[in-house]
Formats: C-alpha cells, structure tokens, sequence
C-alpha cells in the first residue's frame, strides 16, 4: 500500500458505523469514503472509484440490494455485503445479485476487516499450479486467460467479479478432481466456515459462474457437481494427452 492505498466505499445509514469503520479502517492503511443512503452510495461510487464497496442491506431511498445491482450493470468491484443477524434469506439474496460475500450483523470489526483483506487479496492473485506457463486455457468454447483475469466464449468476453474467477481458477487448476465446500471456502474466501449456511455462498458462486459460462445451466458439461462432496471442473484434456 506504499504507493496506492486502496479505496474502500463503507456504505451504512447508521452514522456510528460508519465512523467506526472510517476509523479503524484508515488506520489500517485504505483510504476511506462513506455514503449515508443507496442514491448516495452510487453517486460516491462514481465519483471515488473505490477498490472494494461494504454495504449495508436495509438503508433509505435505496436499499443494498438495489445498489448491489445498479453496480455490477457497471463494475466488477468487489462487493462485502452487512446483513441481518438470522436471516439466512437477505444472505442468499445478496450473493445472488453479485456480492462476493456477507458480514452478519452484529458483527466485529475485525471480522470484516479481515474479510476485506481476504477478498481483496484474491481478487489481485495471479498464478496457481495446474495452470499451463501461457496462463491460457482452452475448454470446448472457453478461453481462459489467468494472467489478464479474463473469459470469453467464443468472441464474446465474459464479465466475471474477482471472486468468481477466483473460484474458476481454482477448479480449473486441478480439473477433474472435487473440492468440498470447505476447502473451496478456505482457498478463495479465506476462512473456514463457521456454521453451514456459510458454505452457501460457495453454492450461489458456482451457480453464478454455471449461468455465466455453460450453455445449459441446469444441466451443466463445465462445473459439475461431485456427489456428496462438493464441485469440480470437467477434467481438461491437454494436447500432449492425446
């Protein structure tokens, strides 16, 4: 953070939280900017052009969900969701829109901070073994390109947020062979699930990356399902296999 400090947009109609979270967040070292409402938090967004957004669901004018959405019509920002305690439903609902994950509230500023740091580490890594030296891969109509971060099907470039390629990168890196979705949970999002609800936000991605990438979502040739275990890529074949 020597030379750019990252930007990150706290988005909260409870003036206590944001002050919280200005804070502690600036002296960890990110530049901090703040909106009150839904309206304003698009309006800052544009104007800031922050490298990671937290948001709160329940806020006037318009709620985080509606935010959640206007955003990923233009950005692939990462997206920290603040919702409810108990209720599992404004999680999934959150994640479904394109938040790359959730904080619970009450919840404790290290947590998020921590989640923050998670989130923006993997949205940046590059590389992984498995992975061809050209950083290209070719599987029926997908270029997967690791180095600039980017998949296209056919000519067509897919839009993914960093998180979900993230979590296509891992598959991709040891196809035909299933994560749980613990370890898919510990190797992109950085934690270990503390209660099974939390594995859902594995579920949501995967059904994410299938809606973007497959031809036929509901039944998928890409990203399978491992019974009883979790997910895996279709094993890629390489050219010295055949």
């Amino acid at each position: 953070m020597e030379n750019h400090k990252e930007k990150i947009l706290v988005v909260d109609d409870e003036a206590s939280i944001r002050r919280i979270l200005e804070t502690r967040l600036s002296m960890i070292g990110y530049d901090v900017v703040t909106a009150a409402d839904g309206e304003e938090a698009l309006e800052t967004f544009r104007n800031a052009n922050p490298d990671l957004v937290v948001l709160d669901v329940m806020m006037p004018k318009l709620d985080g969900y509606g935010v959640c959405q206007e955003l990923r019509k233009e950005s692939d920002v990462p997206i920290i969701m603040l919702t409810a305690l108990g209720d599992v439903a404004d999680r999934i609902t959150g994640l479904e829109l394109g938040a790359d994950d959730y904080v619970v509230k009450p919840f404790s500023p290290k947590e998020l901070e921590a989640r923050i740091r998670s989130v923006l580490r993997r949205v940046d890594k590059t590389g992984n073994s498995g992975i061809p030296s050209s950083g290209v891969i070719h599987v029926n109509h997908l270029r997967i390109d690791t180095n600039k971060r980017q998949v296209y099907k056919g000519d067509e470039r897919i839009r993914l947020t960093g998180m979900e390629f993230s979590l296509l990168e891992l598959l991709v890196s040891k196809s035909g062979e299933p994560f749980s979705r613990s370890e898919i949970l510990q190797e992109v999002w950085g934690y270990t699930p503390e209660r099974h609800v939390d594995t859902r936000v594995v579920d949501v991605h995967i059904s994410r990356l299938r809606a973007k990438l497959e031809d036929d979502p509901s039944n998928p040739e890409l990203i399978l399902t491992a019974r009883g275990t979790g997910y895996l890529f279709q094993r890629i074949i390489e050219p010295d296999e055949l």
